[in-house]
């Protein structure tokens, strides 16, 4: 075996051998003789039956010289046995590496290079970062077989700065950690292009590559290209073989387990996608190193005689057979003519003698490898010794194959024979004749003899023919092997050494299904019994364990035969019950625990006589239909039952009340039957007897049965209903009189029909509800009912025959419910900043619609935006909440069939409901358009919202101040001025003292409204005209100008979903504080994001 040493703990070299006497060890490296006891570097370690080496040393530099193919040779007195080659390699001081930085564009592919060390073994790479986790693998980012990751293309998330290689040896249990990789991904300045795919791994259109035999071998093919390409495989000059090749590593890896001759061929990979496709072709060859077909045996041999070393093995190319003694050449041993060796590669020994005794090398080689074998040659003089036990009992079921031992030692091996003793003539070989005989054959060394007895002269036993049975199969080891046994072949067996007394029996038992019982006989016949009794048939080596008796009704052969009795396995005969006037046949079954018998032949027919009934029919019961009618109706009896010719059954019946002490009768053959004229649902006893010829039965028990049911006469009184909520109310009823039910009492039925949707709002087609009670209840609560509804109920009783008459009409009205959702919603987005929502009231409103709540929500922000409205015809305030509740508008009334929601972001997507009394029924997604990718925020203020230009505006403001004082100051000191000319000249504009309605008053509450703004439903199929009086509201808004540092301060909400909270009630900002003047329609602020 070979191993790659990488410390200085993996140099250990071990072999282990047994012999006796124990054998001694020596070692060759390349070629030469080596001992490592000597080296004082080296430490050994000696136990019986096997010996180490492993090294003292410290540091890796001195095992360098350790390198090299080393043999092991154990040896005794009997010989030298030679183990295979050993190549010990050593991985030197890793060499410090440089840390690698990669700077790759955007899209563009790139490997990263694992450069795993030189060694025998096969490596397992892992790239993990420094936390120890796993590089995820992709089709993108792929582990080639040579260690290096391979990216088709690069994207931004595959910068990173410790991709790190990591190499396993499993025998060594090492793991070589290298240096870490920086790759950084440059975002590309350009627009990414797709690329056709190309081949990273393997490079070029064609490759070569040589498998051996058995071996597992993976074809890969790493592709670059944007997109990623997809990979698939195509075998040109055949199909794959489904139980050898699988596809591994996202398709990129063909492997192949267990590779055989015809896995060789032409196998191709097709790199696709959809800028193009690229190929390669792998040329497979497959041969095989050396391995064995056929192995010399190790054996004793006696003293003359002549051993044949059959050594055949095969590979590609075919390899070279070369034989060695105890280690040494043939051909450097000395010459003898008794060895010889045959093309076939088998070595032949001739008229052997002590000298002879050795180990034997057989060597296969080509250019793939060697291997070889030991085979132990012992030359030796033994008396014979039979090793197995005698008297050995083997029990076979028949048809399996039986197996004799008779184990041998000795030197020769001793020769056997078979012996065979029975009294019966076998099928072991065909028999012309009966004769006492003693016959033989010899197949392996070992001799099957016949021993049978006849009664023809023995001077005519050499006319007798026989011929060996091909079930029987000497074996080379002395035993006897007997194909597919059957019953013939038990009896002794004895396996005898000739020429000495050595020898023992075995008896061979075949156990089968037991032989079918016979000479059935019936026995002390009596009333209903009778005996039957049977003589067993051969249990052929398996005691039985039951036995079954079966009987034929002559008189009903179509039901065949019939299990009637089972007995156990020490009985021969069996107590049989009867049924009277019957003809019966009997027939016997054996079971052993290989299974049963054949049925027996049958038995002489036994014939029971007549007798009157014992049984009556069972069932007996009215099944009255139609009224005034009673039908009488039961369980046909079974033929057995009859007991006697002429069999009927007598039906008879009475009133259960007022009847009288006498029975009406009548005698019928079949159910059911019939008496008319007895008035509606009344009882009756009735009971039925069977009687034949002979006699009646049992006297019956009568049972209550009634004639025919009616439909009930009247209807259930004292009919009220109690309202329990909108959908749910409660009926009550008082009980009906049993009398006038006319029948069996089922139960009630509680029927409503909805006539629509009361005060006119909407009229809707006639529905009904029909619940079902029991017949004791009195009250029933009925659920699922329309809110907002004109019913009628009715209360009815029914029996099997049917429903009777309805009570009195009752209605009554459900309150208002919660209303359904609209039928439609239609969505429109005419700017990329609006949106316009069309819909159409509810089919089902369940009340008078008072409004419409409108909810919506940025679905990749979850953020909500709260919006009022008021429950009148025009639009009100609206403000914007950042945060993650929904935004509400203001209550839109029922009329109102759309909404027009403004300030959204363009290019976003929307989550939208409709609400009412809290509760949502109607949920939509929306989505403006735009390329905007703004989400919805804060609002960033603007620069009038920075600290720094609010100080310079105030420092300008207080510098303008102190000017005007020192210009006031300075005109004060200028000069004195006529009042009167003051008063009768011009007043300057300027002077003029402001209106105190207007001194100070903010701009901002001044409504304009926009110049002919249309509806945003004009031209456009989501709205119709009639859906457009709501005194243009929506067709109109309303602006609030204001200062953006204001507004900005105003977006954010302090708590509440109402987006105001904190304002005081007299700010203009508050949507309850907007004057009268306005009309009923508050200025808005459309400051949503």
């Amino acid at each position: 075996e070979s191993v790659t040493v990488f410390s200085v703990e993996d140099l250990v070299m071990s072999c282990e051998a047994s012999g006796n006497p124990p054998p001694i060890f020596r070692w060759t490296k390349d070629g030469e003789d080596f001992d490592p006891g000597s080296d004082p570097e080296l430490k050994v370690s000696e136990r019986s039956g096997s010996f180490a080496f492993y090294t003292l040393s410290n540091t890796m530099d001195t095992l360098t010289k350790y390198q090299g193919k080393y043999v092991c040779y154990a040896s005794n007195e009997l010989g030298t046995a030679v183990s295979n080659e050993a190549i010990l390699n050593t991985d030197g001081k890793n060499q410090k590496e440089k840390k690698v930085d990669i700077r790759v564009e955007e899209g563009n592919s790139t490997t990263l290079k694992c450069n795993p060390p030189q060694s025998s073994m096969e490596p397992i790479i892992h790239w993990m970062d420094l936390r120890l986790r796993h590089i995820e693998l992709s089709k993108r980012v792929m582990l080639g077989k040579d260690g290096n990751l391979y990216f088709a293309s690069l994207d931004i998330s595959d910068s990173r700065d410790d991709y790190t290689c990591n190499v396993q040896y499993l025998a060594t249990r090492t793991i070589l950690a290298k240096e870490p990789i920086t790759l950084k991904v440059v975002p590309s300045n350009s627009i990414l292009r797709n690329r056709r795919p190309q081949m990273m791994r393997p490079a070029g259109k064609h490759s070569t590559y040589h498998a051996l035999r058995g071996q597992t071998l993976e074809l890969e093919c790493i592709v670059q290209g944007l997109p990623t390409p997809e990979v698939s495989w195509l075998r040109k000059d055949g199909e794959f073989s489904e139980s050898r090749t699988s596809k591994d590593m996202f398709d990129r890896r063909l492997r192949f387990t267990n590779i055989s001759e015809s896995d060789g061929g032409e196998y191709q990979c097709i790199a696709e996608n959809s800028q193009g496709k690229a190929t390669h072709t792998y040329m497979l060859t497959v041969e095989a190193a050396p391995y064995w077909v056929k192995e010399p045996v190790s054996q004793l041999y006696a003293p003359g005689e002549t051993v044949k070393l059959d050594c055949q093995a095969d590979g590609i190319p075919f390899p070279t057979i070369s034989w060695t003694i105890n280690g040494v050449p043939i051909s450097e041993v000395d010459k003898d003519s008794s060895r010889t060796l045959t093309a076939s590669g088998s070595l032949i020994l001739e008229d052997v003698n002590f000298r002879d005794t050795a180990i034997y090398q057989c060597w296969a080689s080509n250019k793939h490898g060697t291997i070889l074998t030991n085979t132990n040659v012992y030359v030796i003089e033994l008396p014979p010794q039979l090793l197995t036990e005698d008297g050995n009992t083997y029990a076979y079921t028949e048809g399996q194959k039986a197996l004799l031992e008779c184990e041998t030692f000795g030197s020769p091996k001793p020769k056997v024979i078979w012996r065979y003793y029975n009294v019966v003539a076998l099928h072991m070989h065909k028999l012309i004749a009966k004769c006492c005989y003693i016959w033989a054959v010899t197949v392996n060394s070992v001799t099957v003899a016949n021993i049978q007895s006849g009664f023809v002269p023995c001077s005519k036993m050499r006319k007798v023919a026989f011929k060996l049975d091909p079930r029987v199969n000497p074996l080379a080891n002395g035993w006897l092997e007997i194909s597919n046994v059957t019953q013939s072949d038990d009896g002794i067996y004895t396996c005898t050494v000739p020429n000495t007394n050595l020898s023992i029996s075995a008896e061979l038992e075949i156990f089968n299904r037991p032989d079918p019982p016979i000479l059935l006989q019936i026995s002390d016949p009596k009333h209903r019994e009778v005996t039957l009794s049977w003589t067993p048939g051969d249990d052929h080596n398996s005691p039985v364990t039951e036995y079954v008796v079966e009987f034929e009704e002559q008189g009903s052969k179509e039901r065949g035969w019939e299990e009637l009795k089972r007995v156990s396995g020490n009985k021969e005969r069996a107590d049989l019950t009867l049924w009277p006037y019957m003809s019966y046949r009997f027939r016997v079954i054996a079971i052993n625990d290989v299974g049963k018998s054949n049925p027996s032949k049958p038995s002489e027919i036994h014939s029971t006589p007549a007798e009157a009934p014992d049984t009556n029919p069972e069932d007996v019961r009215s099944d009255s239909i139609n009224p005034n009618t009673l039908v009488i109706t039961w369980e046909k009896m079974d033929k057995r039952n009859f007991h006697g010719p002429d069999f009927k059954y007598c039906v008879q019946w009475r009133r259960a009340v007022g009847g009288g002490p006498d029975w009406h009768e009548k005698n019928v053959t079949d159910p059911p039957f019939h008496v008319d004229n007895v008035g509606n649902f009344s009882a009756f006893e009735i009971k039925v007897q069977a009687f034949n010829e002979i006699g009646r039965g049992p006297e019956p028990d009568p049972v209550i049965g009634y004639s025919g049911e009616d439909v009930p006469l009247e209807a259930p009184m004292d009919v009220g209903v109690v309202l329990l909520n909108s959908t749910t109310i409660k009926v009550t009823w008082a009980p009906i009189d049993k009398e006038t039910v006319r029948g069996h009492l089922l139960g009630y039925k509680v029927l409503t029909g909805s006539k629509g949707h009361h005060r006119g709002r909407r009229a809707r087609e006639l529905e009904s509800m029909v619940v079902d009670t029991e017949p004791n209840e009195q009250k029933k609560v009925i659920s699922d009912l329309r809110p907002f509804s004109h019913y009628s109920l009715e209360v009815a009783v029914y029996n099997k025959k049917g429903e009777g008459p309805r009570s009195e009409a009752l209605t009554f009205e459900t309150p208002e419910g919660v209303p359904g959702p609209p039928l439609t919603l239609t969505l429109d987005s005419p700017s990329e900043t609006e949106m316009t929502l069309c819909w159409t009231p509810p089919g089902q409103p369940n009340g008078v619609l008072v409004g419409y709540l409108l909810q919506y929500q940025e679905s990749e922000h979850f953020s909500t935006l709260p919006i009022k409205k008021k429950k009148k015809k025009q639009g009100s305030c609206c403000a914007s909440a950042d945060g993650s509740k929904w935004k509400k508008t203001e209550k839109v009334n029922s009329s109102q069939s759309f909404y027009q929601l403004q300030g959204l972001t363009p290019g976003s997507h929307y989550l939208l409901r409709f609400i009412y009394n809290n509760e949502t029924f109607y949920k939509t997604d929306i989505e403006t358009e735009g390329t905007g990718t703004m989400r919805v925020t804060e609002m960033q203020p603007s620069f009038a919202t920075q600290g720094w230009f609010i100080g310079v505006v105030s420092a300008i403001g207080l510098l303008l101040l102190i000017l005007l004082i020192l210009c006031f100051i300075k005109r004060s000191k200028g000069g004195k001025y006529s009042v009167k000319d003051k008063e009768e000249g011009p007043m300057d504009s300027e002077a003029r003292p402001m209106k105190d309605e207007t001194f100070g008053e903010y701009s901002d509450l001044e409504e304009k409204r926009t110049a002919s703004q249309p509806s945003l439903c004009e031209g456009s199929k989501l709205c119709s005209e009639d859906n457009l009086d709501y005194n243009g509201s929506s067709a109109m808004t309303t602006e609030l100008n204001m200062d953006e540092s204001l507004a900005s301060q105003i977006s954010r909400p302090s708590g509440g979903p109402e987006g105001f909270h904190g304002l005081p009630d007299n700010s203009p900002l508050n949507p309850t504080s907007f004057s009268p003047a306005t009309n009923g329609v508050p200025n808005s602020v459309t400051i949503l994001d």
